[in-house]
């Protein structure tokens, strides 16, 4: 279940209720914009996977690269024809899984993919009415799962899989019985022992009770969930709803006590568990997301609760924006969740070939799990070329960091991370509605000359380039490549933001800044503040492939310019917060001899804050 789905609201009805909170001021997971003082702090070829093997793991070992599967929610949000043709939801079948367990199993297991994780409803009917046994657990819907969850767990644990079930956070309120119902195996334990005394609701739908863990008895009650999981067979658990995030901050939202007591009661059933939180998890909480889970989703639903399964404008295109906040944060046991991959179904995911190529390869390169939330029944070979490309999917299980825009986060962007090996995985992407060219400079890359160049997408070798590689695009259009230096690291020269010789205007100020080269930078670059460095040296007039190092809590613009020409304005990613410094690289023509670059912030806008830039040496 996603942000939408779990309240009985039209599903749209409620997706516009919870971005018009989140606009009024509910959800605070990121900083409001810097209007105040200077801010400060602290600031290749790669082996494919085989089918996850079964066997002991420990609990970090569940994820020690993305989760690679299929996820029932897609379909079941989903109005195209045909797919939901007993009402909203009623995808959700036993007889549905076992059909996409096989088609998995025969189609995308040799690739990698092994979980089917069955999303919410199983225990409701079709009219949303929940199942329950006697001990306030969640039951399955015998018509929707008529064999119950064990036996599904079973089928599909028999195909060599993993199996995945989900449940909402918090004690669901028709579970509560008056306070009455018993915990199982915690004697003296009722629901009324598990939530605070004012019954105060949780989860992004408010759905739920909060359980309140000060009361021995609601860590009980996650053990009693847990075990019943651990016994059914299951692999893998989504949480969802969880906060703060969801749309919702604020005591009553923070779940992060939920997902400990989870990871605790997990552990002791001695069944290795991948544990997944959603939807739009609070930045701020990376650590703890980090500590007791496995995986977090960094957005909002991908799907588009429309007559197809995903479109383009709906959530596609906002992880552009929001996956770089997030990318630090990634690693061996924990993974920044971008949400369901809809590339193959051709109509039915209501995408064009490119955006389909497009939204496979930001989640391969962001080292999102993939899972596809498409009718493995009915894959066409494109979405099944892509789904099953060896070079891509080994980007996204390789050893190498997510990548990061090594550009501004413009129409045209080029994200990048370095392999292992030396070599670079470069994507190019033209997310503008129009064909453009993309090109990617190896000066952004840190490196000059040559270098030779794999098309991942088309398994073949293009050849050596000098100093860049630019590509036509089609609107919405891709490149991935494995970019191999032949050539020498980039020689540049380092100006300091805070440096004497600099001319500060408007509001603009030094600030310490740990994180920062110079333990200081230049903030309150606002309401026409501006930056600007003096005495820039270049050695002949050209086009200075110039690295910008700045720290932003969130997205903002710059308009930038040298020598009192005029301006290109560049939107800057989000660093994640106000003490991380993160590089975007930016042409800048400049003369021989000294010249002047400035940074400006608007008559109204907000700009980042600027560490220091690097100025190659020569062209």
């Amino acid at each position: 279940m996603r942000s939408s789905s779990y309240s009985v609201l039209p599903a749209r009805i409620l997706r516009t209720a919870i971005v018009l909170a989140t606009a009024a001021g509910l959800a605070t997971a990121v900083p409001a914009a810097h209007a105040g003082p200077a801010h400060t702090g602290s600031g290749t070829a790669h082996a494919v996977p085989a089918a996850h093997a079964e066997g002991p793991q420990t609990p970090r070992a569940v994820a020690a690269s993305p989760y690679m599967g299929w996820s029932s929610w897609s379909m079941q949000s989903s109005k195209y024809p045909g797919v939901n043709p007993d009402g909203d939801y009623s995808y959700l079948t036993e007889a549905n899984v076992l059909k996409q367990t096989d088609a998995l199993a025969t189609k995308l297991r040799p690739y990698g993919y092994s979980y089917v994780n069955v999303d919410a409803g199983w225990w409701r009917d079709k009219a949303w009415k929940p199942e329950y046994d006697a001990y306030a657990r969640q039951q399955a819907d015998p018509d929707r799962f008529p064999h119950g969850m064990k036996a599904v767990a079973d089928h599909i644990h028999a195909k060599g899989l993993k199996a995945g079930i989900y449940l909402p956070v918090g004690l669901e309120k028709e579970a509560y019985g008056d306070g009455k119902t018993p915990i199982a195996d915690a004697p003296g334990c009722t629901t009324a022992d598990i939530v605070h005394a004012d019954l105060r609701t949780t989860n992004g739908w408010d759905s739920a009770y909060q359980l309140d863990f000060s009361r021995p008895c609601a860590q009980r009650y996650i053990d009693s969930q847990a075990r019943l999981l651990a016994g059914w067979g299951y692999d893998f658990l989504k949480l969802d709803g969880v906060g703060p995030g969801s749309g919702k901050s604020g005591d009553q939202y923070d779940n992060v006590a939920d997902v400990a007591a989870w990871q605790k009661a997990i552990a002791a059933t001695g069944r290795p568990m991948h544990l997944e939180i959603s939807w739009s998890l609070d930045r701020g909480h990376a650590a703890d997301w980090k500590k007791y889970s496995n995986g977090w989703r960094i957005d909002t639903d991908v799907e588009c609760y429309c007559n197809t399964l995903v479109s383009w404008e709906n959530s596609v295109d906002d992880r552009f924006d929001d996956t770089p906040a997030w990318s630090r944060h990634a690693g061996p046991g924990g993974w920044n969740d971008l949400d369901s991959l809809d590339v193959g179904n051709g109509a039915m995911d209501g995408l064009t070939k490119a955006e389909r190529q497009t939204y496979a390869t930001l989640w391969a390169i962001a080292k999102s799990p993939l899972y596809t939330g498409d009718d493995l029944t009915r894959l066409d070979s494109y979405g099944l070329s892509l789904l099953t490309n060896r070079e891509v999917i080994a980007v996204d299980q390789s050893a190498a960091p997510p990548a990061r825009p090594v550009t501004p986060a413009d129409d045209q962007q080029v994200w990048a991370s370095r392999n292992p090996d030396g070599s670079h995985t470069v994507a190019l992407f033209n997310l503008a509605a129009a064909p453009a060219a993309v090109t990617a400079d190896w000066a952004a890359l840190g490196f000059t000359g040559k270098a030779a160049v794999r098309d991942l997408w088309n398994h073949e070798n293009l050849g050596t380039y000098k100093n860049k590689v630019t590509e036509a695009l089609p609107a919405h259009g891709s490149r991935l490549f494995t970019v191999t230096p032949h050539g020498s690291a980039l020689a540049t020269t380092a100006y300091e933001a805070e440096s004497p010789a600099n001319t500060l205007g408007g509001n603009a100020s030094v600030a310490d800044c740990s994180a920062c080269s110079g333990a200081h930078k230049v903030g309150n670059l606002y309401l026409g503040g501006t930056l600007r460095f003096n005495d820039i040296v270049a050695d002949k007039a050209g086009t200075y492939q110039v690295r910008i190092a700045y720290v932003s809590g969130d997205a903002r613009k710059a308009a930038v310019s040298a020598n009192g020409n005029g301006a290109t304005t560049h939107a800057f990613p989000s660093t994640g917060d106000w003490g991380t410094v993160e590089t975007v690289t930016v042409p800048i023509t400049l003369k021989a001899g000294a010249n002047t670059i400035t940074f400006d912030s608007g008559g109204s806008g907000y700009a980042p804050d600027i560490d220091r830039i690097d100025v190659p040496t020569s062209l």
